[in-house]
């Protein structure tokens, strides 16, 4: 299993995407935290918190990484390789799983830094000060890093379930952009916070979702849910489906 998730390693490492992806993330983190740290006032804590909140909004990376992951070798037919260096298809979905998960950790970590360095060097220059000791930035900055992580590992799940990589990515993020939001007209709120990017929201302490979203110990549970799902179908298919 090492030696699979080693060789996963290696595939993330000399390959541009995760290079492209994290970058665009840290662009995102950094205009996104720029939003309300020029629009809200910067002697309370909650523009800090709202600034570094934008590490979890950009999780749809993490996402579109853990899809790549999988459907990207279908896509460029390096998957008959992988597969055929390791019969047990499961173990090869497990080691990506595994890998990919960590990697979404990562990228939600980097932003994390980047996010509250931006915030830190914004308010200083403007003569506030950085809210250190407010719970609710930790609490944001954590849970905006946990939702990148569930993201990614639940990418790899859709990946392995739809190989073909365009409509994958489609597909995941027109569900979480817009079908959530439909959903939401069309039942209410009560239905919508346990969907997956309602989740997340909750999980990254996304304002609009503290008031009628889950806890966000609730909220991490339920996404670990989501993902656990999605790696347990991906794995069931993937070993009783040829490539193609």
């Amino acid at each position: 299993m090492l030696k699979l998730i080693g060789n996963e390693w290696l595939k993330l490492r000399t390959t541009r995407g995760f290079a492209i992806l994290l970058a665009v993330q840290l662009v995102l983190i950094t205009a996104g935290a720029a939003g309300p740290l020029s629009n809200m006032p910067l002697d309370q804590a909650t523009t800090a918190i709202g600034a570094v909140a934008h590490v979890g909004l950009t999780s749809l990376i993490a996402l579109v990484l853990g899809i790549v992951a999988v459907a990207g070798e279908y896509r460029h037919k390096t998957i008959t390789d992988t597969y055929l260096g390791s019969p047990r298809r499961g173990r090869v979905v497990a080691a990506k799983l595994t890998l990919t998960t960590l990697a979404g950790f990562g990228l939600g970590a980097a932003g994390a830094v980047v996010s509250l360095a931006v915030t830190y060097g914004w308010l200083t220059a403007a003569g506030h000060s950085m809210p250190w000791s407010d719970a609710e930035l930790w609490r944001t900055a954590a849970g905006g890093v946990v939702w990148n992580a569930a993201f990614a590992a639940i990418g790899v799940g859709i990946g392995a379930l739809v190989r073909n990589l365009a409509v994958a990515v489609a597909g995941a993020l027109a569900w979480l952009t817009l079908v959530e939001g439909v959903v939401g007209q069309l039942v209410g709120r009560d239905v919508t916070r346990y969907l997956p990017f309602s989740a997340g929201t909750a999980v990254g302490r996304i304002p609009a979702s503290i008031a009628d979203g889950l806890p966000q110990w609730g909220a991490a549970a339920l996404l670990a849910g989501y993902a656990v799902l999605f790696a347990a179908a991906a794995i069931a298919f993937t070993t009783r489906q040829d490539v193609a």
